[in-house]
């Protein structure tokens, strides 16, 4: 099991690989979004947005309804941020479980 600190610094290497992207193209393909992440195994949930292309206010708590929900383990996020899990594979055996419309799902399996 990954700690909170890991997942945090996962979170944060996600915002900065969006960051990689020309802005412009950022904004054309990634739509202004609440997100919230719940990791089972830490009972833990982070909130953010994604403003402008980018991954913004990364804060822990839950809040108002999200336009995109995640739920996994923290050990799936460390590799799907490290690139050792598919985004399509975890959603599609379990591993990861989405709650968003069909736009958001493929612009995310996109991000990560």
């Amino acid at each position: 099991m990954a700690s909170v600190e890991q997942c945090e610094a996962a979170l944060a290497e996600l915002a900065a690989r969006l960051d990689q992207y020309p802005h412009d193209q950022r904004r054309q393909h990634i739509p202004d979004r609440t997100v919230e992440l719940t990791l089972l195994d830490l009972d833990v949930t982070f909130r953010g947005r994604l403003h402008d292309g980018q991954l913004v206010d990364i804060t822990r708590g839950r809040g108002e309804k999200p336009n995109i929900r995640l739920t996994m383990s923290s050990d799936d996020l460390i590799d799907l941020t490290d690139k050792r899990l598919a985004f399509s594979h975890a959603w599609a055996t379990g591993r990861l479980h989405l709650d968003a419309g069909l736009r958001d799902l493929l612009r995310l399996r996109k991000l990560m």
